[in-house]
């Protein structure tokens, strides 16, 4: 496990003063290490969770050749380019059960989307393209309407036996687990829940329930973490508010390392704050403070706290006692997220952020939802040098192409706006002002928050 000293070393002009966004993103993933705890759980339990091990599909599937659609089959070696083809119907094949009859030339079988494909037989008409004779046993297929194993699923076609059908680090999606399902496996093995503790920091932190008070405001940000680590998959520690004095926050931080595997905080981690929470997070353990060039967000804490169990004798907070920690296992330290105060900023470092970096230690290697283009109908003011993450909403225009536009007030402190949108704006590092009709990169919310 290496330190921060030696991550920030590997670093191209690492700044931690001035830190670009993409930088962020690359040291969380040399910091953070997958869970490594597996358990077996049932399907109906699976959504969500991260695939420990790679699924063998122990059948294929289909099981056997079928139709794709209802109709009639027959042996496509018949068909004609230039004639009409006239076929006798000599039985009916439903899904679910074989039919055990014996088709000759110049017969078919009425069959049934799903049914198994008559021994001999390859080719399905849909009943909508023949026509009937007055005694309905006889079909007349029109020429050139169909090549010989046409609307025939195969063997196999979707998976065969042996074969990996799901893949470690694969998240279970509503399609993933109907694909366990339908190879017949009703449990699954996956990486255990990440244990992730929240707590809001401040003596102006007001929880529910609590009267008012002059210069105090009420915590919205414990419940909007709450809401996307529930939303990620996440076993949630949700730690309340913890006041601006030493033993308290000792406390919290400790208890905190002892039951999670991060920690995530809220305020105290700006320059000019009361210096408790960042003193705290460098008494107990190994953490970075960076002001990242982008808007909202700016401050952030990174780093890891010590497990106190494991450690509870050590009373030297020296580099070199840091330094020891390369020698730990993952599991000894929490890894720590400090995020700023103001609730649109604490919501727009996660899902920069902190989102990817969780992902990773949950095991999951499936690829970030790609950025999409959309059109700006307005213009977007924006300085070279810094990352910025607008509110706005995404839309279909007239043409078909998304298109999007700021919405509310772009406060880090207006969480209305963020209700509003459904996406974030992102304006990168050395992108400069937005024309109206330039085309931007958006991150929408569906799914996210």
């Amino acid at each position: 496990m290496k330190t921060l000293d030696l991550i920030a070393q590997e670093l191209a002009g690492y700044d931690p003063q001035s830190l670009p966004a993409a930088s962020v993103n690359e040291f969380l993933s040399r910091l953070v290490e997958p869970v490594v705890e597996q358990e077996t759980v049932g399907v109906f339990q699976a959504l969500g969770r991260v695939l420990a091990q790679d699924v063998v599909s122990p059948i294929s599937v289909p099981a056997h050749d079928n139709s794709a659609m209802d109709g009639f089959a027959f042996n496509g070696a018949q068909l004609q380019n230039s004639e009409p083809l006239h076929l006798k119907v000599v039985g009916t094949a439903l899904a679910g059960k074989a039919w055990q009859g014996q088709v000759q030339p110049g017969e078919c079988v009425k069959i049934m989307t799903g049914a198994v494909m008559p021994t001999g037989l390859d080719t399905v008409v849909p009943q909508e393209f023949v026509t009937r004779s007055d005694a309905a046993d006889t079909i007349t297929l029109p020429p050139g309407l169909l090549k010989a194993g046409d609307n025939r699923r195969l063997l196999g076609e979707d998976l065969l036996q042996g074969q990996p059908a799901l893949q470690q680090g694969a998240p279970l999606t509503p399609a993933a687990l109907g694909l366990l399902a339908s190879l017949g496996l009703d449990q699954v093995t996956v990486w255990r829940r990440l244990r992730v503790a929240y707590f809001s920091t401040g003596d102006e932190i007001l929880s529910l329930g609590e009267a008012p008070r002059e210069g105090a405001v009420y915590d919205s940000n414990r419940y909007t973490v709450f809401g996307l680590l529930t939303r990620l998959g996440c076993e949630v520690i949700d730690m309340g508010v913890v006041r601006d004095e030493p033993a308290l926050l000792e406390a919290a931080f400790t208890e905190a390392a002892e039951k999670a595997d991060a920690i995530i905080t809220s305020g105290g981690v700006s320059v000019g704050e009361a210096d408790y929470t960042k003193a705290m997070m460098k008494k107990l353990g190994d953490v970075v403070f960076w002001r990242i060039a982008m808007r909202p967000g700016r401050p952030m804490a990174v780093g890891r706290i010590i497990k106190a169990k494991l450690d509870s004798s050590r009373q030297d907070t020296s580099l070199d006692s840091y330094k020891k920690m390369s020698e730990s296992k993952p599991s000894e330290a929490a890894i720590l997220f400090g995020l700023p105060g103001n609730p649109v900023a604490v919501m727009v470092t996660f899902l920069a952020f902190v989102r990817p970096a969780l992902l990773q230690m949950m095991g999951c290697t499936a690829p970030a939802p790609p950025l999409l283009k959309a059109r700006s109908l307005a213009p977007l003011r924006k300085k070279p040098g810094r990352t910025e993450y607008q509110r706005g909403t995404v839309a279909l225009a007239h043409d078909g192409r998304l298109c999007v536009k700021a919405v509310g007030n772009q406060g880090s402190g207006v969480l209305s706006s963020m209700v509003q949108a459904n996406g974030l704006i992102v304006l990168h590092h050395h992108q400069g002002d937005v024309a109206p009709g330039d085309e931007v990169d958006v991150m929408v919310f569906d799914g996210v928050i």
